[in-house]
């Protein structure tokens, strides 16, 4: 398997590539639609999740990628936003947009999601879109993002999975072959890694290559502390 953290930390060119169609919404869905079979009107979607997030809550996304979360922050919230990504590219693309959208909620932090930099019970909501699968060790992602939710946090977001079917099989050898994409793995194993850590879905919806999840954290029982 590549470096996979060692090519995002390095800034690989994918990610411009990526971060041209993502941010660009007209250009998104179709190229959504025709490369994944997956309808992106679901991640809009899923970013109702920041506005129910109490009054003075705290919300880390990661990775961050180019901001794209942004679009469900508006500057009048009342959270801590904390937007973590290994590549400095990333990073610096989010911080742009929370200027241009006015977010001084908004603060970038350069992470590795296998050793957060942030203690146990730390948020109310992780949003992880489109990030599992460009982990080298998923389960361990998970593991510490279950460590910094609190006991009834949300963790919400999406992921290529492996049991996507023979149509996607190409766009996931190309992944690994340029080193963007890690093993990933099927919903099943999505399951098996949220139950070892208490993480309780309470939606796991395919969307084409995409699994859409919304787990809500149980209890802090079985939190991998990993520092």
């Amino acid at each position: 398997m590549a470096d996979v953290s060692g090519n995002w930390r390095r800034d690989h060119p994918w990610a411009a590539v990526y971060s041209f169609f993502v941010e660009r919404e007209l250009l998104a869905r179709p190229l959504g639609w025709a490369l994944f079979g997956t309808d992106t009107r679901r991640f809009d979607e899923a970013l109702d999740a920041i506005g129910e997030v109490p009054e003075g809550g705290s919300i880390l996304d990661i990775p961050c990628g180019g901001g794209i979360a942004l679009r469900g922050l508006s500057p009048s919230r009342r959270a801590r936003y904390v937007a973590a990504d290994i590549a400095p590219t990333m990073l610096a693309r989010t911080r742009e947009v929370a200027r241009q959208r006015d977010l001084d909620q908004v603060e970038t932090r350069a992470a590795d999601v296998e050793r957060l930099p942030f203690e146990d019970d730390e948020f109310d909501l992780c949003l992880s879109f489109a990030g599992l699968h460009c982990f080298p060790h998923p389960d361990r992602a998970v593991e510490e993002i279950a460590r910094v939710l609190r006991p009834g946090g949300r963790f919400v977001g999406s992921v290529f999975v492996t049991d996507s079917g023979i149509r996607f099989l190409p766009h996931r050898t190309a992944g690994r072959a340029i080193g963007v994409m890690g093993p990933s793995g099927s919903r099943g194993d999505l399951e098996r890694w949220f139950d070892a850590v208490g993480l309780v879905p309470a939606a796991l919806e395919r969307s084409g290559a995409l699994v859409y999840f919304d787990a809500t954290s149980a209890s802090a029982k079985n939190r991998s502390r990993r520092r």
